[in-house]
C-alpha cells in the first residue's frame, strides 16, 4: 500500500520523530499564497537552518507585491537553505552613464529618467534542485528537472534535465542521453496524480524509463 503524503496546501509537512512538525522546511505554496507575484506548483518545498518569519522575502526580498514582474515556480521543485532568486525589480538602469537610482530619493515614481525599465519573469520548471546558496538572476528561464550546484549564480536560460554550477554558471553536463530526456519531457510524471506517483516513487527515482512509459496513466 502506497505511503501518504502530505496534502500540498501543508504549511510543515515534514513530522519529527516527538511528533512536532520540523518548522524549517516549508511546502513553498501555502508559505507564499498571500504574495501576489509568487506562483509555486504543489509540493515544491524550501528548507532554512533558521526558519524565517517570512518566507517570500527570505527567497525572492526585491518581489515586491507591485512588482511588475512574477516568480513561478514548477512542481516538486527542491529549494536549499540559503537560495534566492533576484528578481527584476532588484535592477538599476544600466544603459547610461551611471546606474544610480534617483527616482528612489525624489520620490518621482516610474516616469522618472532614472526609472528601469519592467524586467521579465524568473521561470522555473518542475522537479528542480536548487542546492545551498545559489542565486537565481533576473529572467532566468530554468528548465524541469535541472540541478543547481550548491553557490550558482544562474542567468540566462538552462536545458532541461541540465546540471548547472559555478559564477557565472556553466552547463557541467546533462543528466540524460537526448532521448531519455525526450521520454521523460512526454511522460512529465509530475503531473500524474499523487497517488500515482508515491506508487512509481522507485521507477522515478531510480531512472527506470520503461517503467514509467508502463505506469503513464
Amino acid at each position: 500500500m502506497p505511503r501518504p503524503i502530505a496534502d500540498p496546501t501543508t504549511l510543515h509537512p515534514v513530522i519529527l520523530p516527538d511528533g512536532t512538525p520540523h518548522e524549517g522546511t516549508v511546502f513553498l505554496a501555502p508559505a507564499v499564497r498571500d504574495h501576489p507575484k509568487f506562483k509555486v506548483g504543489d509540493y515544491s518545498y524550501a528548507s532554512a537552518h533558521t526558519p524565517p518569519t517570512d518566507w517570500a522575502f527570505r527567497l525572492a526580498p526585491y518581489l515586491y507585491d507591485f512588482s511588475p514582474e512574477s516568480l513561478m515556480i514548477g512542481r516538486f521543485c527542491q529549494i536549499a537553505d540559503g537560495a534566492s532568486f533576484i528578481t527584476s525589480s532588484a535592477n538599476h538602469r544600466h544603459d547610461g552613464f551611471s546606474s544610480f537610482p534617483f527616482m528612489i530619493f525624489t520620490g518621482d515614481g516610474p516616469n522618472a529618467p532614472s526609472m528601469p525599465a519592467a524586467g521579465p519573469d524568473t521561470v522555473i520548471g518542475h522537479d528542480v534542485w536548487i542546492g545551498q546558496g545559489a542565486r537565481i538572476m533576473p529572467g532566468a528561464v530554468i528548465g524541469h528537472g535541472v540541478i543547481v550546484g550548491a553557490g550558482a549564480v544562474v542567468t540566462g536560460t538552462i536545458a532541461d534535465y541540465s546540471i548547472v554550477g559555478g559564477n557565472p554558471s556553466r552547463v557541467i553536463k546533462a543528466r540524460f542521453d537526448d532521448a531519455t530526456i525526450a521520454a521523460l519531457l512526454d511522460i512529465a510524471w509530475w503531473h500524474w496524480p499523487i497517488e500515482v506517483i508515491i506508487a512509481h516513487e522507485a521507477a522515478i527515482v531510480g531512472a527506470d524509463i520503461q517503467a514509467l512509459k508502463r505506469a503513464a496513466p
